[in-house]
């Protein structure tokens, strides 16, 4: 297989202190570089960076589209983790607080894409869904 390359996203905030908080202290993302109107944050060795920009946060709209039985928030962004990580941040989360919007979970139990599950926003209102497969193969799986 061939090693994915990282991925880069930038995304509004409108409270840098904030995001340091989250995205640093809760999630467990290492800071990279940072300035006054941004932060990079080392997400599973990808580059998300929060960018200040109060002005289109609160412009955000943010609606759903049925999954599984669950209202799953448009945009959203995550990652796919082990099981076993997938399972230490739910419960890291959890123990901090969180408020999830779809709470921890396993989606498709017994289909093609079986995967755990869960929603939950940051901050500024970003929606995030971090994911695990028992088999990373399986992640593009249709039957």
């Amino acid at each position: 297989m061939t090693q994915l390359s990282p991925f880069h996203l930038a995304f509004p905030v409108d409270n840098l202190d904030a995001a340091r908080e989250f995205w640093g202290d809760v999630m467990g993302c290492a800071e990279g570089r940072s300035s006054d109107d941004w932060i990079d944050f080392d997400f599973y060795g990808h580059q998300i960076v929060a960018h200040q920009a109060p002005s289109i946060v609160a412009k955000a709209g943010h609606g759903t589209n049925p999954v599984d039985g669950h209202d799953v928030p448009v945009p959203h962004f995550g990652i796919v983790l082990g099981m076993e990580e997938w399972q230490e941040l739910a419960t890291r989360l959890t123990k901090a607080g969180i408020r999830f919007d779809i709470a921890p979970h396993i989606r498709f139990a017994g289909e093609a894409g079986e995967q755990a599950t869960m929603f939950f926003h940051d901050p500024s209102g970003n929606a995030i869904e971090m994911k695990a497969f028992a088999d990373r193969s399986k992640v593009f799986a249709t039957d």
